[in-house]
C-alpha cells in the first residue's frame, strides 16, 4: 500500500493510500461525507486532483483499492484486463489520458477498441479531473450497440424504458400504463416493471401479460419483470415467456452479496436467458441496474468513494454482455446525493464511466421527494444526457412512480427530447411506429394519432381478454 503526498502552496497534503486520493479528488458528495472519506477542504480536493493528474494509468493495475485476495470484483477486473487493448494509452498519466479523450484523435472506433483495456478505477480517476462538459463531450463519442428484438445505442437515437409500475400489480392497471406509453412511442429499449409482489407466480403473471400484448400488436421490443435473478431462473425453468433477466449489481463482492448474488449466480442467469433464444436481432439478454451509494448503504464500500465503487459495478456488467444497464441516479436518497448539483454530476459521471468501459449505459433521471431537487433539475439532466448520447432513459406515467414513490421522467419528456434533438427510437421500433401510423412524415409523433385506427385498437385492448 503506497502513501501519496503533494505540496500545494505552503501546505503538504498526505494521503494514506490510493483510495484516499480518489475519494478526496471527487466532487462533493453527501455519501462520501457520511462515510468520513470526503476531502476536508477545497484545497485538499485540488491537491488530490493534482496527484491524480500526474499518476500513471498503470498505477491502477498495481495498487488496488480493494485487495485482489478478498474481493471477486477486484479479481474480475484484473483477470479480464486486456493488455493489448490497453497498449495505446498505457504510457499515459491520468491527465494525459483526459487530454487525449478530448482530442480529435480519440474517435468512436478507438474508444471502443481500448475499452477492454481500461479498468473502472482508471475511468473513475479521469472523470474526477473533468468538468461536466468534458464528460458530455467524451461520452458523446462512445458508441456501444446492443440488440435483442430492437437495436439500442446507435448514434443519433434515443431509446426509452416504459415503466408501468402499479402498487398492486393489477393487470388492467399495468396494461393501461403500458398502452398509454406505447401511444407516446415509448418502450423501444424495454417494457420493464418493478413488481410489487416479488414471487414466482406474480412475476410469471406479469411476464405472460407483456408477452401477450407484444405478440398481439407485433411490437419489436422486449419485456422485463425486475425480479431477483434467482426468481427469473425459476421462471425460465417453468417455461415462462421471459425475455431479459434483471438484477441490481454493485462494485464489491460484499455489496453484491447484500443483493443476494455473486458472479456465478449472475452468469447462471445469463446462460438461462440465452437458452430461451427469444431474441430476433441480437442475443444480449441481461438488464442490470446500479446507483451511487448502494455499496455504502450496505456498509460494503471498503472505504472507497461512492463514485469509484459505482464504476466498479460496470466491470460486473461488462462481464455479462447486457442489453441494458442504467444508474438510478437519485433514487437512493439525499444521504448519498444531497441536492440537484450532486445528482446531475453523478448522472453525467455514471454515463461517462459506463460508456467508456463499453457498457450500454442508460440513466433513470430521478430524485426522491426529500432531496433538494425538483423536476426542473431533472429537465436539466435529461437534456444534458441526451446531448451526451445516452443509450436510453426511463419514463413513467406523469413522471411520478406511484409504486416506488419517487420522481422520474414522463412519457411526454421522451417525446419532447426526440423532437427537439431529432433522436428517433430504435430502428425496428421506429419502423413499427410508422407501420402503425403513429409517426408523421417527418418522423415525429403524429398529433392526431389518438384518433387513428391503430390507436383505437390499442386502447380497446384488455389484459384479461
Amino acid at each position: 500500500m503506497t502513501t501519496y503526498s503533494i505540496v500545494l502552496g505552503r501546505e503538504r497534503h498526505v494521503f494514506q493510500d490510493l483510495k484516499s486520493v480518489l475519494a478526496c479528488a471527487s466532487p462533493l458528495k453527501s455519501g462520501d461525507v457520511l462515510a468520513g472519506i470526503a476531502a476536508s477542504s477545497n484545497e485538499r480536493r485540488v491537491a488530490a486532483r493534482y496527484l491524480l493528474a500526474d499518476m500513471p494509468l498503470k498505477t491502477f493495475l498495481e495498487d488496488l483499492v480493494i485487495p485482489y485476495e478478498v474481493d471477486e470484483v477486484s479479481r474480475l477486473i484484473i483477470d479480464r484486463h486486456d493488455w493489448m487493448a490497453f497498449a495505446p494509452v498505457s504510457h499515459m498519466t491520468v491527465g494525459e489520458f483526459r487530454d487525449w479523450l478530448l482530442s480529435y484523435d480519440a474517435t468512436s472506433e478507438k474508444l471502443l477498441a481500448i475499452a477492454p483495456g481500461l479498468t473502472p478505477e482508471m475511468v473513475a480517476a479521469v472523470s474526477k479531473i473533468m468538468r461536466n462538459h468534458d464528460l458530455i463531450t467524451v461520452a458523446g463519442k462512445c458508441k456501444v450497440v446492443t440488440a435483442f428484438r430492437s437495436t439500442i445505442g446507435l448514434p443519433g437515437r434515443l431509446s426509452s424504458r416504459l415503466q408501468p409500475n402499479h402498487p398492486t400489480d393489477d393487470p388492467e392497471g399495468v396494461a393501461g400504463s403500458t398502452l398509454d406509453g406505447l401511444l407516446y412511442g415509448i418502450g423501444d429499449a424495454v417494457i420493464g416493471i418493478n413488481p410489487a409482489t416479488d414471487n414466482l407466480e406474480a412475476c410469471t403473471r406479469l411476464m405472460v401479460l407483456f408477452d401477450r400484448l407484444r405478440e398481439r400488436f407485433d411490437i419489436p421490443t422486449q419485456s422485463c419483470v425486475l425480479t431477483h435473478v434467482t426468481t427469473s431462473i425459476k421462471a425460465i425453468e417453468a417455461g415462462a415467456p421471459l425475455d431479459l433477466v434483471f438484477q441490481s449489481i454493485a462494485g464489491s463482492e460484499a455489496a453484491n452479496k447484500g443483493f443476494g448474488v455473486d458472479l456465478a449466480i449472475l452468469r447462471e442467469g445469463q446462460q438461462a436467458a440465452l437458452s430461451m433464444k427469444r431474441g430476433t436481432v441480437g442475443n444480449n439478454v441481461m438488464y442490470l441496474e446500479t446507483g451511487q451509494g448502494s455499496a455504502l448503504s450496505a456498509d460494503a464500500h471498503h472505504g472507497v468513494d461512492e463514485q469509484t465503487v459505482e464504476t466498479r459495478a460496470y466491470a460486473v456488467a461488462r462481464e455479462l454482455n447486457p442489453l441494458l444497464v442504467n444508474t438510478v441516479v437519485g433514487f437512493i436518497g439525499p444521504e448519498y446525493l444531497f441536492d440537484a448539483k450532486q445528482i446531475i454530476r453523478a448522472g453525467l459521471e455514471d454515463h461517462f464511466c459506463g460508456k467508456l468501459l463499453g457498457v450500454p449505459m442508460g440513466v433513470d433521471v430521478c430524485y426522491t421527494n426529500h432531496a433538494e431537487a425538483d423536476q426542473d433539475d431533472m429537465d436539466n439532466l435529461m437534456v444534458l444526457l441526451t446531448v451526451a448520447g445516452v443509450s436510453f432513459l426511463i419514463a413513467v406515467p406523469g413522471a411520478d412512480d406511484v409504486m416506488l414513490n419517487y420522481q422520474s421522467l414522463s412519457y411526454h419528456d421522451i417525446v419532447g427530447l426526440r423532437h427537439q434533438f431529432n433522436r428517433p427510437p430504435a430502428p425496428e421500433f421506429e419502423a413499427w411506429l410508422h407501420r402503425m401510423g403513429m409517426l408523421d412524415q417527418t418522423g415525429r409523433l403524429a398529433p392526431a394519432s389518438a384518433s387513428g385506427a391503430f390507436s383505437r385498437n390499442l386502447l380497446s385492448y384488455r389484459a384479461s381478454a
